[in-house]
Parts: structure tokens; C-alpha cells; sequence
């Protein structure tokens, strides 16, 4: 009986402390789940808070982003425009090199072809010089022939000149001695002609005195007369041989 007892009260007093213990873990747990709730509430507040830091900072991140993309962007075209424009200053620059290379190409053409031209002439020039040294030499052999051939004329020429004025003088000496006779002839036959002349005078003053002197004197004349014909022929005859 005395177990039954202590049986009865220890489960009373389990009871009272199961019930004392069931209040306490009811009050405890509802303590747990308003602190747990509370907590997730403040989690909650926490991870809105965290979340709304994070999407601010994911905005401004975004932001920054944007704007960087823009500079990158802004830059992108800057440089696309200076690409372009030194594309542009590359083309421009090529067409002028073209141009410039064009140029000196066809400069160079003409070159060639001058060269090429030039040498032609040159070919054309010393062709023309060896004919025009072919032509001085050969007129340089036909000038000293035509001086020797001239020089032999001239010898030529001045012995038959030398010998025509020999022979003209020869001739001329005997022209002129001829002339010489002939007027010593001439000279002769004239005073010979006046002699006669004379005499004949003579023979009619002669005659004239005879008729009035006498005519003794007429041997004596005609002796005189006679004799001086006879030296005058013979001076003639000293004088033609």
C-alpha cells in the first residue's frame, strides 16, 4: 500500500511538474517561436536590406558599367572615326603613292624610252661619226693625191711655163733682134735711099752745073759718089752678119 502511495504521489508529482514543465515548454516554445519568427522577420529586414544594398550596389555597378560601356562606346566611335579617318588619310596617302608611283612609272617609261632613243642617236651619231671619219680620211688621202697630182701639174706647168717663157723670150730675143735688123735694115735702106737721094740731087745740081760750068767735073763726082755707095753697102753687110 505504502508503494502504491509513493507511486500515486511521484506521479502527481510528475504530473504537476510534467504540467509545470509542459507550461514552461509551451511558454518557452512560444518564447522560441516569437524569437525564431522575430528573427526571421529581422533576417528578413536583413536580407531586404542586404538585397536592396546588393541591388543599389548592382545598380550602381550596372550604372558604372553602362557608363563605362558608353566611354567604351564614345571611345570606340573616337576611334572608329580616327580609324576612318586615318583609313581615309591611308587611302588617300595610297591614291597619292598610286598616283606619285603612276607617275614615276610612266616617267620612268619615258626615261627608257629616251635612253632607249638616246642610245639609238648615240648608235646613229657614232655610225655617222665613223662615216664622217671614213669621209675625212678618204678625203684627207684624195686631198694630199690631189696635192701630189697638183703639185706634179704645177712642176708640170712651171717646166712648161719656164720652158714656153724660155722659148717666148728665145722667140722674143729673136723678134726683137729681127726688129733690130729690121730697123738697122730699115735705118740702112733709108740712109742708103736719102744717099741716093743725094746723089740723085747731086747728079741734077750736077747737071744744072754741068749745062753751066763744065763738064770736066763730072768723073770726079761720080767717083765720090761711086765710093761712098760702096762703103755704105759694105757697113751694111758687117752689120746683117
Amino acid at each position: 500500500m505504502k508503494k502504491k502511495v509513493k507511486k500515486t504521489k511521484n506521479l502527481e508529482g510528475l504530473a504537476k511538474f510534467a504540467n509545470i514543465a509542459g507550461k514552461s515548454l509551451n511558454t518557452a516554445f512560444k518564447t522560441y517561436k516569437k524569437r525564431q519568427k522575430n528573427k526571421k522577420i529581422e533576417e528578413i529586414k536583413f536580407e531586404k536590406i542586404r538585397e536592396k544594398k546588393e541591388l543599389k550596389l548592382r545598380e550602381d555597378k550596372i550604372i558604372k558599367n553602362e557608363e563605362k560601356l558608353k566611354l567604351r562606346e564614345e571611345e570606340q566611335r573616337l576611334k572608329d572615326k580616327q580609324r576612318k579617318l586615318k583609313d581615309d588619310e591611308q587611302i588617300l596617302r595610297e591614291e597619292k603613292l598610286n598616283k606619285k608611283e603612276q607617275i614615276l612609272n610612266e616617267k620612268e617609261e619615258e626615261l627608257r624610252i629616251i635612253a632607249k632613243e638616246q642610245r639609238i642617236k648615240e648608235k646613229e651619231f657614232k655610225l655617222k661619226d665613223d662615216e664622217i671619219n671614213r669621209k675625212n680620211v678618204d678625203l684627207k688621202v684624195r686631198e694630199a693625191d690631189q696635192k701630189l697630182k697638183e703639185k706634179k701639174e704645177f712642176r708640170q706647168k712651171y717646166r712648161e711655163h719656164k720652158l714656153k717663157e724660155i722659148e717666148e723670150q728665145k722667140l722674143q730675143d729673136i723678134e726683137e733682134q729681127r726688129i733690130k735688123e729690121w730697123e738697122e735694115k730699115f735705118d740702112n735702106d733709108k740712109k742708103l735711099q736719102e744717099e741716093q737721094e743725094l746723089l740723085k740731087e747731086e747728079k741734077l745740081k750736077r747737071k744744072d752745073n754741068e749745062k753751066k760750068l763744065n763738064i770736066l767735073v763730072e768723073p770726079e763726082i761720080n767717083e765720090e759718089l761711086t765710093s761712098r755707095l760702096e762703103d755704105f753697102k759694105i757697113e751694111k753687110d758687117i752689120k746683117e752678119n
